[in-house]
């Protein structure tokens, strides 16, 4: 059920949902969080909401969607209420201000009255989000702050603002995305002979920052020298190459969709290994409301890495006719 309010006030939009809950039977009982998504009004509005609405099922929650509208317009504010099939298992609450009310510090005032009681918060930038999220007003009110620096109109320039104001509680999806590669690589490592890595490769596209991450977080984890080299073809991340003695681990990924995954002594073994959409990387963060200590890691250990081309052997993928 779809609740329009148009040229409302906050206080109205918190009355209309008592009445919701005592006239249709809407609990808003076992919500976990409150989710706060800040983005301009526009197209992709809907798809964010989508994204929320998926990622609810796993993690119940309030969603608060700040739509900022023209800054130039007379002040304004439109609401909606959605509940019910159309929310999930989730409230969504669409603010659209207009004027001063489409300003930050405005849409932090909006979003207090409406915050569930004793319950954490997380924000979302879906799109272009601030360069330090943590000193946005909204940021503020959160315990983690969601980025995604690949839905920004520059993914490097984001990127490297998400590195040089860092602080505990922030995350990107672009680490997100990684949580299938590392978790193969990890099991790969635990597996007899247990030597240590002494050099790695990570390649991928010139612009991908969660290749740049991945050899950052090798860094970390493994003490090894790691070099980040462009990948001649292939989406994103194409692939890993840990070197050991006894020969090397590597987990390519040609098409984007597929992987496999090479190891001494054994056959390839071919893997399910899809680029993750947003609604599945916005759940797993879901999950954690304490800082990510290894994402900042990560970001660290993005400046030991070296740089430069290396022959990388990708494999081709057969399929029987």
């Amino acid at each position: 059920m779809i609740t329009d309010l148009p040229s409302t006030t906050v206080s109205a939009v918190n009355k209309k949902i008592v009445e919701l809950r005592e006239s249709g039977g809407v609990l808003a009982l076992g919500r976990v969080l409150t989710l706060v998504m800040i983005t301009d009004d526009g197209r992709d509005i809907e798809a964010a909401i989508e994204a929320a609405n998926a990622a609810s099922r796993e993690h119940p929650c309030r969603v608060i969607v700040l739509a900022r509208g023209q800054r130039k317009a007379a002040p304004r504010l439109d609401a909606q209420i959605r509940v019910g099939g159309d929310a999930g298992a989730s409230e969504v609450i669409v603010l659209r201000g207009y004027g001063p009310l489409a300003a930050e510090e405005a849409g932090a005032g909006m979003v207090m009255p409406l915050l569930l009681p004793d319950a954490p918060v997380v924000a979302w930038w879906p799109g272009e989000a601030p360069a330090r999220p943590s000193e946005d007003p909204v940021g503020k009110l959160a315990q983690r702050r969601i980025t995604d620096a690949l839905a920004s109109k520059n993914a490097l320039k984001a990127f490297e603002q998400r590195r040089a104001n860092h602080v505990a509680g922030d995350t990107d999806l672009t680490w997100t995305r990684l949580t299938p590669w590392r978790a193969l690589l990890a099991a790969a490592l635990d597996h007899p002979p247990h030597e240590p890595v002494t050099a790695a490769v990570v390649a991928g596209e010139a612009i991908s920052p969660s290749t740049d991450l991945m050899a950052g977080w090798l860094t970390e984890r493994l003490g090894a020298k790691v070099k980040r080299s462009p990948a001649a073809t292939g989406p994103g991340l194409v692939s890993v190459r840990l070197e050991r003695a006894s020969g090397a681990v590597e987990l390519t990924r040609p098409d984007g969709k597929v992987g496999t995954l090479r190891q001494p002594g054994q056959p390839d073994r071919h893997v399910a290994l899809a680029r993750r959409e947003v609604r599945d990387c916005l759940a797993e963060e879901l999950r954690r409301l304490d800082p990510d200590e290894i994402y900042g890691e990560a970001l660290a250990g993005i400046g030991k890495i070296s740089r430069g081309r290396t022959a990388v052997k990708v494999p081709t993928l057969v399929t029987s006719s």
